[in-house]
């Protein structure tokens, strides 16, 4: 009844580049919203932060990708590059630990894009909703340039 009251809360860029929606990702799992809804991000940054204030609860140990776990029960999934799970960890760096409580902005992997793109990798970056379920609006603000750290790329509202 008093939905009005509810006011959307907003993930911020994980990393510098230019917001494109995910139907543009060259890999089906994220085009088709297989593994959750949001946006990607063509990556003109090496730093990848948090999009929100949160636990992260996972890092994969190839350091590619990473999730949070956030206090309203949603669950987000920042995915750096397009299949490159394959480099097995180069051209990552993790620089913090899983189970640690950051602030929106707080940089978690650096990768190093020079390397990466010379083995031929895109570095479009969905950042995702997980669990899009749990949502009762979202929206996206592609087609813009953003940077790490500053300007939201989703605004959502939970059920």
């Amino acid at each position: 009844m008093f939905d009005f009251f509810k006011k959307s809360l907003e993930l911020i860029a994980p990393v510098s580049g230019k917001v494109i929606d995910l139907s543009e990702v060259p890999d089906q799992v994220f085009a088709q919203k297989m593994a959750g809804d949001g946006v990607a991000i063509d990556t003109t940054g090496n730093i990848i932060v948090s999009p929100v204030d949160g636990v992260v609860s996972f890092i994969f140990k190839t350091n590619h990708a990473f999730g949070m776990m956030l206090g309203n029960g949603i669950e987000l999934l920042v995915h750096v590059g397009i299949d490159t799970v394959e480099l097995n960890g180069t051209g990552f760096e993790r620089l913090i630990e899983e189970g640690t409580k950051v602030k929106a902005g707080t940089p978690i992997l650096k990768i190093d894009r020079e390397f990466i793109k010379e083995k031929g990798y895109s570095l479009i970056t969905p950042v995702l909703i997980a669990n899009p379920d749990k949502l009762k609006e979202i929206k996206y603000n592609t087609g813009i340039e953003v940077e790490a750290g500053k300007e939201a790329v989703i605004s959502y509202k939970v059920k």
